[in-house]
């Protein structure tokens, strides 16, 4: 279904614009960021995460001259427009799950892909799912910058999307992203953050908290408390609207602590 949508393409960095998404949602922020990698004056560019099936929207990242469609990972809100956006540009698909490749192989960690002039790094960063893909512009300003998808948000912080997703994962996948320091962070939902490397930190501090707080309450409700319990004292405040992402995140944390540690 064609929703309204007027967002303009907005300069993000040196090396790329950004498009809004009409997918406001608990879980989205105001919508997904698409990402056009290229200088504006190059003969083409990359699109990262067309998002959802909307027409107007699609169109708007088709009129880029898009030679390459990128995916960070497999949810909806990232993937759902990737087949038409194909449609209107012959440009292939790739991204790590193969399910949502068009006409090309799927992303390998640490390869090195070039569109129009620009050389971005595949990064695998499993965690938030387990096919989840952070891009690395090292040329991109005098830190770089790195598209990270869902696996750091401009606000916020992220859900483990288990049992996909994993915990253990998700804390490698931040220890790997850290030492590109003060890279600038390109999310696919909220706004563009500076200090990569200080973003990562916080985002560990929180889920260290988070455990912390897991342990607590099954100390009170006993070692066989389940997701349902432990999520009801440590997100007592929760809205409803994010409930599921809670008892996901919740269960992530209880399967890390009880296997892991």
């Amino acid at each position: 279904m064609e929703a309204e949508s007027s967002s303009p393409l907005a300069r993000r960095t040196a090396l790329t614009r950004s498009r809004l998404a009409p997918n406001p949602g608990p879980m989205s922020l105001e919508g997904t960021n698409s990402y056009l990698i290229g200088p504006e004056d190059s003969a083409g560019a990359a699109v990262v995460d067309p998002g959802p099936l909307d027409e107007q929207h699609l169109r708007a990242l088709a009129a880029g001259r898009v030679q390459l469609i990128l995916i960070t990972h497999r949810h909806a809100d990232h993937t759902a427009g990737a087949a038409r956006l194909h449609e209107l540009t012959g440009a292939p698909v790739r991204a790590a799950d193969p399910n949502h490749c068009i006409e090309a192989q799927p992303l390998q960690d640490g390869e090195v892909l070039s569109v129009a002039g620009t050389e971005m790094r595949v990064m695998a960063t499993p965690g938030h799912t387990s096919d989840s893909v952070c891009l690395h512009l090292p040329s991109d300003g005098p830190a770089g910058s790195v598209l990270t998808g869902d696996t750091i948000l401009g606000r916020g912080t992220t859900m483990i999307d288990h049992p996909d997703g994993r915990l253990g994962d998700y804390l490698s996948s931040l220890n790997r992203l850290e030492p590109l320091g003060p890279a600038t962070v390109l999310p696919a939902h909220g706004p563009v953050l500076a200090a990569l490397d200080a973003v990562v930190r916080a985002y560990r501090a929180h889920r260290l908290d988070r455990l912390a707080q897991i342990r607590s309450a099954i100390t009170g409700l006993g070692p066989d408390a389940g997701v349902r319990e432990v999520t009801d004292v440590v997100y007592a405040d929760a809205d409803p609207s994010v409930r599921r992402a809670a008892e996901s995140s919740v269960a992530a944390q209880l399967e890390y602590l009880r296997t892991v540690l």
